[in-house]
């Protein structure tokens, strides 16, 4: 099994896009009362708690943003003009869910370095999750063609964060250490 992840500072809002994806998507839901949603907010607020961040609320719109750029089957950020953050995450294992996803990211948390509050490639991921001053969250997957993130068939996970985290200057007001 082959896994990815990546978390970008600030990426695009994704205003159209007129690419035909070579995969399918994984999950449909668009309303804050499914079980997809339900299960994104559960995961993100648990981990946002022990580091003393507020409880993120579902974006449908960042939602539709997030499962076009899934679509596309890219392992790359998107460009936000600074609308919103956004974490990556791959794999080829079957049933990935998005608790895999924020599960993987919050597995940086161990190397971020509090005495050099800074966006690190290695911890954006974490930090993005725990941003504190992020309120809004839609997580967005899609099951990609074998030669489009890796050689066999996989499935890609977009989170999208508004407002944007790991923005520079403001890592000491925004990652907690972890509380609980």
């Amino acid at each position: 099994m082959k896994v990815i992840t990546a978390a970008i500072a600030s990426v695009a809002y994704l205003t159209s896009q007129a690419v035909a994806a070579p995969c399918s998507f994984a999950q449909t839901p668009v309303t804050t009362t499914d079980v997809y949603s339900d299960s994104v907010l559960a995961i993100h607020n648990s981990h946002r708690a022990q580091y003393g961040a507020k409880p993120l609320t579902w974006s449908p719109e960042l939602y539709i943003s997030a499962l076009q750029y899934a679509k596309l089957c890219k392992f790359s950020s998107s460009d936000s003009r600074g609308k919103y953050g956004e974490n990556f995450y791959a794999t080829t294992a079957r049933g990935t869910n998005a608790a895999q996803a924020v599960n993987s990211w919050m597995a940086q948390a161990p190397n971020y370095n509090y005495n050099n509050p800074v966006f690190s490639s290695n911890t954006g991921g974490f930090t993005q999750v725990v941003w504190k001053s992020s309120t809004q969250v839609a997580c967005a997957q899609a099951q990609c063609a074998a030669g489009t993130i890796y050689s066999q068939a996989s499935t890609i996970t977009i989170c999208r964060y508004s407002p944007p985290g790991n923005m520079k200057g403001q890592f000491v007001q925004n990652v907690g250490r972890r509380v609980v």
